[in-house]
């Protein structure tokens, strides 16, 4: 007999991206209240951290050294560089998740999630945007879903279920007995 975690298949990246000022980062922490299963990558940087912060929780404190060793073996999922510093995700936890069926919601900017789709081509990007924002045409054919972020919690649950929809293929069954 199966457990529902053993016959669960990879589950898909969601990439919640859209322009500043959006709410993007208020969205994805009342996702994670709704859904604690849906597990938000820990970002990497290279910056001090700064008081309260934790190690491994918060982000991820590398030596610059220690990051550009991590970008040239290819272990960040996409990266860049904002003044002295550096911020990126690193790839092999994300992956790590989805291959244990965890659904993953990674908030980016727009570049940056054009960078994971060209890694990730299975990647669901979608764009949350604000009322009356008209993307350009090769944003908006980069994106499969856009959620206009006029109701928080019509955005939420909108997302939530997307989430919930994020394993690819056939539709894992759940055995009963």
């Amino acid at each position: 007999m199966s457990t529902d975690d053993e016959a669960r298949p990879a589950a898909r990246l969601t990439v919640l991206a859209g322009p500043s000022g959006t709410g993007r980062e208020s969205v994805v922490e009342l996702v994670r209240a709704r859904s604690p299963s849906v597990w938000i990558p820990v970002p990497a940087t290279t910056r001090p951290r700064r008081d309260g912060e934790i190690d491994g929780v918060d982000r991820v404190f590398l030596a610059p050294a220690e990051f550009d060793r991590r970008v040239a073996a290819g272990e960040m999922l996409e990266w860049f560089r904002f003044g002295p510093h550096c911020r990126g995700i690193p790839e092999p936890p994300l992956r790590a998740r989805l291959a244990a069926g965890a659904p993953v919601l990674l908030p980016l900017d727009v570049p940056g999630a054009v960078l994971v789709r060209a890694r990730l081509p299975d990647a669901r990007l979608v764009l949350l945007s604000p009322p009356g924002y008209r993307p350009d045409a090769a944003v908006a054919a980069a994106f499969g879903h856009t959620l206009t972020h006029d109701h928080t919690d019509r955005v939420v649950t909108e997302l939530v279920g997307l989430l919930g929809s994020s394993y690819p293929g056939p539709a894992w069954s759940r055995q009963r007995g």
